[in-house]
């Protein structure tokens, strides 16, 4: 019996297939962007597993591929250009189940250099809905029109590169996203912003759910348009003005229930997001978090920003 027991243990101690579905919530260490990653697995221990995923290269959510168990691993692949200018590589990410949590390691196949470790959460429940009992509080000027005091650089190592402009906030090309100092639960966002022709943005809510900002007036709408939760959601109605023109956006978040209004048309109408999305630096789900601008894809202005709390009820 004494023989048989550490084998007990150990079968114990080992994960089944289907442990792995679910939602995870994924921090990567070093990452260099600094991003945040969401993977979801269904059919994990039957023929049917799938998955999808979001994360480096790109950051929209993916059907994943190519997806299965290994033995004790949860192992899914890409094929992507993983750097501007290169051909496609494999992306091979492997992950085990340690505690209920997950820890693994990403990879392109022969360069060891690009290799990542993370650690994944399961994704949690929050019970906060939009129920029409959330009552607001006082509205807070996260931008003052003078500086930026209050703001500071999404990835370590980069400095701030915005800028106030005759009371404007307005990125240099290529400038590393910005993050409100001060974090944030339910609440209503209202922002005051112009793109010119061609370019993008997006409005990070607690720094995990982006807010598209695109130059996208007369286009057909898609899960990437001006105003949607970015490539989880299709607006309701096409709301974006021409290139040059101020817009406005009043975006209300109560847990994952999100309401987006784009100059004055309700785009987005009490709908549950489902996971992070590119912009995502913060996993924890069930925290507060801050506000973040995104100024690597083009030029854009804001003139106002501003966030009213929501109270409970």
């Amino acid at each position: 019996m004494k023989l048989w027991a550490p084998l007990l243990l150990a079968a114990a101690c080992h994960a089944a297939p289907a442990d792995f579905n679910g939602r995870w919530n994924i921090k990567v260490e070093n990452e260099p962007r600094n991003r945040a990653w969401w993977l979801e697995v269904t059919g994990a221990g039957t023929p049917g597993i799938k998955g999808r995923f979001v994360g480096a290269p790109g950051g929209q959510m993916d059907a994943i591929p190519a997806i299965r168990v290994d033995g004790q691993e949860l192992v899914w692949e890409f094929e992507r250009a993983y750097s501007r200018g290169q051909p496609k590589s494999k992306g091979v990410y492997r992950a085990r189940l340690e505690g209920g949590a997950l820890r693994g390691s990403f990879q392109v196949d022969g360069r060891p250099a690009s290799k990542l470790v993370f650690a994944g959460k399961r994704a949690p429940v929050i019970k906060d809905v939009d129920d029409g009992s959330w009552k607001p509080g006082k509205t807070i000027e996260l931008f003052n029109g003078r500086d930026l005091a209050g703001w500071v650089s999404r990835m370590p190592g980069r400095p701030v590169q915005w800028r106030v402009e005759n009371g404007l906030l307005r990125n240099h090309e290529g400038a590393a996203d910005i993050v409100s100092t001060a974090s944030y639960w339910n609440f209503r966002l209202h922002a005051e912003y112009r793109v010119g022709k061609g370019s993008n943005s997006g409005i990070g809510l607690r720094g995990r759910y982006e807010v598209q900002i695109l130059e996208d007036h007369g286009r057909a709408l898609d899960t990437h348009s001006n105003g949607t939760i970015y490539s989880r959601m299709v607006p309701a109605v096409a709301a974006s003005k021409p290139a040059g023109e101020w817009q406005t956006f009043d975006i209300t978040l109560i847990g994952r229930t999100v309401t987006v209004v784009l100059n004055g048309k309700t785009v987005i109408d009490r709908k549950e997001i489902e996971g992070l999305t590119a912009m995502a630096n913060d996993p924890d789900e069930d925290q507060p978090g801050p506000v973040s601008l995104q100024g690597d894809h083009g030029p854009v202005d804001f003139k106002k920003i501003t966030v009213t709390p929501f109270i409970r009820p």
